[in-house]
């Protein structure tokens, strides 16, 4: 028996989402985000329950594409003589939902497989000789615990929906949870004819939506709005307006609509944008975005006049744009000159190299799940941990998919060689033998496996940080960095630069704590030496990659990126550069996290961050709770 979907004690968000899927499949499925015990696998199988003819595909994690896609049927083609196809589990999926629970720990080639199938909604495959092809429309429901690492934005992009869950802290839901959970528990069957006729109720109500969806049209208004509110949450691409659009649709016919509305869009955005946002860029302030939706409502409710409201509408904007830069000029002129007074006293405090500050660590948070990201790879290697997803050098790991052997076959893929082998067996030729097997036919396995990767924090400990309290926050943030890198079994290095040169405070290493001992005693002052500190930074990963090549590496600045002080008397700045270019060149992974602040922003750390060919973050958007408000500023 399974646990009834509507007995479910809250997370309304996880049955919204997929409620919106069964109505309008056009969606594109969804991806449930949350720690353990917080019912996600419940939900996936109880929708199963409220929709019998649906059936639930589980996609087993130790899949092979022979398995996923198809492949030859070995017993009827040895029979026979003749390549007869066996289908595989993708088959089994057209017009039902294929479940995926832990897919952030499936292997990249089998979820990239999945996702082309899904978009293009026909599997082909065209593999040891066969050509084949069949309609294959699915809805794809993944669930992931972000503790075991993530998803590359890539695939992230291609699910639909997002939703991240969290356990309830209210002690009187936590109580009904635990009483139902019990009840169920000690006499299923009574449990779920109790939900029986919810159920029956919750089904009628989602097949007269999917009726009532065919009605549904988008005019013209609503796409326009649409386009707005994904444009200012900085996506790229077209998906996301398609996709906004649908699952707005799905919500007007849930709630017994046949037209849309800008409330739709706007709670469709919750579920459609969060997993799209670019982080390089900054929100819309929230002032800007409730004029947008104010605009736009007015627009829509009295589409007749709209000439004599837009007239009105520019005229009450060129209004408030006077006021508000009336308003604006004073305040800017203070702003200006208190951040003229803090880079005064910055420059002082940079000339006395004496001047020395120790701040204790700020607030430690959770880093957000896309910013450590997996990182896929293709070379061989032996190393143990969580975050990295790369072919497995020895014996262990998942076996994905089969190769033919290149020199000395060592991991022999048995199934893999005997599909290679049974076209090709004839009575007369293989005196006796069961089955004979030619040397083109063996086939060796691939094998994919987690690897902890080598990262090393580069930390602007200059006069400058010292300002607004900023290696405060710095120190907090490195140190949510660093309890992230431990749950991944990373291994952790430390160099600081400040006043003439850049100094190795920990090797790199699997001790935390001795990172947290280094971390706490940091001091700022002096100089910015930025081209030090690139430099040595590439000086040990090269020297780590020497002792072992098969090292994941990645490099983390901490900086405001304002070098004032050279290593070869050339200009700081441009010095800083062409350094970054070496390491840029090398193909090392490389994430500049900006700790600029005040009214004027140089975004130096931005340049530096191009010329590195790395990621770019801003100090303040590393907390995982920044991506939602994103996204509510920006609608």
């Amino acid at each position: 028996m399974i646990f009834p979907f509507v007995a479910v004690e809250g997370q309304e968000k996880i049955k919204k989402a997929l409620l919106l899927n069964i109505i309008n499949p056009k969606i594109g499925g969804v991806l449930i985000n949350g720690e353990k015990g917080t019912a996600k696998s419940t939900l996936v199988r109880g929708i199963g329950e409220v929709f019998p003819e649906i059936k639930i595909v589980n996609l087993p994690l130790n899949i092979t594409e022979d398995n996923l896609l198809g492949s030859l049927d070995i017993e009827k083609t040895l029979k026979t003589g003749k390549k007869v196809f066996q289908d595989g589990l993708l088959k089994k999926c057209h017009n039902n939902i294929l479940y995926i629970d832990e897919v952030n720990l499936l292997g990249d080639s089998i979820i990239s497989n999945i996702l082309e199938v899904a978009s293009r909604e026909i599997n082909y495959i065209e593999r040891e000789g066969i050509s084949i092809s069949h309609q294959c429309k699915f809805v794809l429901i993944g669930t992931m615990n972000p503790e075991e690492g993530g998803l590359r934005p890539q695939l992230l992009d291609k699910f639909g929906l997002y939703v991240n869950v969290e356990g309830s802290d209210n002690i009187l839901e936590r109580v009904k949870i635990i009483k139902k959970r019990l009840e169920f528990e000690d006499n299923p069957r009574k449990f779920c004819e109790k939900y029986k006729e919810d159920n029956e109720a919750l089904r009628e109500k989602i097949f007269r939506a999917k009726e009532r969806l065919c009605e549904i049209k988008a005019s013209e208004q609503i796409i326009n709005i649409a386009i707005k509110i994904v444009e200012e949450a900085n996506t790229t691409g077209n998906r996301a307006e398609i996709i906004l659009i649908e699952t707005a649709k799905g919500l007007a016919a849930l709630d017994g609509r046949k037209y849309l509305n800008i409330s739709d869009l706007k709670e469709a955005a919750e579920f459609v944008l969060p997993h799209r946002t670019n982080q390089k860029n900054q929100s819309v302030s929230k002032d800007d975005s409730e004029n947008m939706e104010n605009k736009n409502s007015e627009e829509q409710e009295n589409s007749g006049n709209n000439n004599e409201l837009a007239d009105r509408d520019q005229k009450n904007q060129e209004k408030e744009e006077n006021n508000q830069e009336e308003n604006c000029n004073t305040d800017d002129k203070s702003e200006i000159e208190e951040d003229e007074n803090i880079e005064n006293s910055q420059e002082k405090k940079e000339n006395s190299s004496e001047l020395e500050e120790e701040f204790k660590i700020g607030d430690i948070f959770k880093v957000k799940d896309i910013f450590l990201d997996s990182v896929r790879d293709n070379k061989k290697r032996n190393g143990t941990g969580k975050r990295c997803k790369t072919k497995s050098g020895s014996l262990q790991g998942k076996y994905v998919k089969s190769i033919i052997p290149k020199g000395k076959i060592i991991d022999f893929a048995f199934d893999a060689t005997i599909r290679a082998a049974a076209p090709y067996q004839k009575k007369s030729d293989i005196n006796g033998l069961k089955i004979k097997i030619r040397k083109e036919d063996i086939r060796v396995k691939v094998r994919e496996r987690r690897t902890g990767t080598s990262i090393l924090f580069v930390v602007d400990s200059s006069g400058s940080m010292g300002v607004k309290k900023r290696m405060e926050a710095v120190k907090g943030a490195i140190m949510s960095l660093l309890k992230d890198a431990y749950e991944k079994r990373d291994r952790v290095g430390l160099v600081a630069f400040r006043k003439d040169c850049a100094e190795e405070l920990l090797p790199i290493t699997r001790s935390i704590d001795l990172a947290q001992k280094k971390l706490e005693k940091l001091t700022t002052g002096g100089k910015t030496p930025l081209a030090a500190g690139i430099e040595r930074a590439y000086n040990i990963i090269k020297k780590e990659l020497k002792k072992d090549e098969k090292v994941v590496p990645l490099i983390l600045f901490l900086s405001d990126g304002k070098a004032n002080y050279s290593i070869s008397g050339k200009d700081p700045i441009k010095e800083s550069l062409e350094l970054a270019q070496k390491i840029k060149k090398e193909n090392i992974r490389t994430i500049v996290i900006d700790t600029e602040e005040g009214f004027i922003k140089l975004e130096m750390a931005k340049t530096l961050s191009e010329a590195l060919g790395a990621e770019y973050y801003k100090l303040e958007n590393l907390k995982s709770e920044d991506m939602l408000k994103l996204i509510k500023n920006s609608i």
